[in-house]
């Protein structure tokens, strides 16, 4: 039975779609110097390219 990777799975949502949605870089410090429109950006998740989600998906063998 294939492993469901565990770092991929913490780190990365599965959408009603079936497509990866991630987190935004860049939250944790130097916060200060960022314009509101830029942290205001930052919150919202992002989806993943096509060509890095058929990577990460082998690694979800069983979804999330």
């Amino acid at each position: 039975m294939q492993k469901t990777k565990k770092s991929i799975a913490k780190r990365f949502k599965l959408t009603g779609n079936g497509k990866l949605r991630r987190r935004s870089p860049g939250q944790r410090h130097h916060l200060h110097q960022k314009s509101t429109k830029q942290k205001r950006n930052l919150n919202r998740d992002k989806s993943v390219s096509d060509g890095r989600q058929a990577d990460l998906m082998r690694g979800l063998p069983h979804g999330l």
